[in-house]
């Protein structure tokens, strides 16, 4: 064999051996970004639609409407003569206005049929109830500190829809808490209603971060 083609046959070699390198290592690259987009579709997509359930509102409730109608949020959402927080309105509350049709609206039919006749209480989901271990003054944070509902509620205000209830299957608490975002992103200071949440808002105003002031 000549030098030539001694040559030419190394080189041959040698490209081959190449190409084989990198298919071995491309395998593995490959391999490992299609799981991890795997488990991104699934963590992101699937795994909240199982850990979480959803709910209807029991009246679908127009806030919109009731705050031009009533001025603003503490027509419904009072403070007692002792300083506690009314929270959310009962039926009584509701009968000053709706003892009888106002108008011809289904949801309105619906509060006064199945409610304000037979006396019982409208069974509201609570997007922001807590657990049972945090204590939360909303004298403390309104009266006191001066903040705006949409601080926490956002600009609930302005919603004609009741969205619907999302809760936890494990917690039982409202996905309202937690986040919506299953990253922890929020962009809003009520996308989440976190313990870190709150201890970071109480160290940007120099507010006491004792555990008894929460924790009771």
């Amino acid at each position: 064999m000549s030098t030539s083609e001694e040559k030419e046959r190394n080189v041959a070699g040698g490209e081959q051996r190449t190409e084989g390198s990198s298919w071995r290592f491309l395998v593995p690259v490959i391999a490992f970004f299609a799981g991890f987009l795997v488990f991104l579709c699934i963590g992101w997509g699937i795994f909240p639609k199982i850990l979480y359930s959803e709910k209807q509102q029991p009246i679908d409730f127009n806030h919109q409407l009731h705050v031009d109608e009533m001025g603003d949020c503490e027509a419904c959402h009072y403070f007692r003569e002792d300083g506690s927080f009314s929270g959310i309105p009962k039926s009584e509350n509701c009968i000053e206005c709706h003892e009888s049709a106002m108008g011809e609206h289904p949801e309105e039919a619906k509060l006064i049929d199945q409610y304000i006749e037979p006396g019982k209480e409208i069974p509201w989901l609570s997007y922001a109830r807590q657990p049972d271990c945090v204590f939360f003054s909303h004298a403390a944070h309104v009266r006191m500190a001066g903040l705006d509902c949409m601080t926490c509620h956002g600009p609930i205000g302005e919603s004609e829809h009741t969205r619907p209830y999302q809760y936890n299957r494990l917690t039982k608490y409202s996905r309202d808490i937690w986040g919506w975002n299953i990253a922890g992103i929020k962009t809003n200071t009520w996308d989440r209603m976190k313990m870190d949440d709150c201890a970071e808002c109480h160290e940007e105003n120099g507010t006491n971060q004792a555990c008894f002031v929460c924790h009771k």
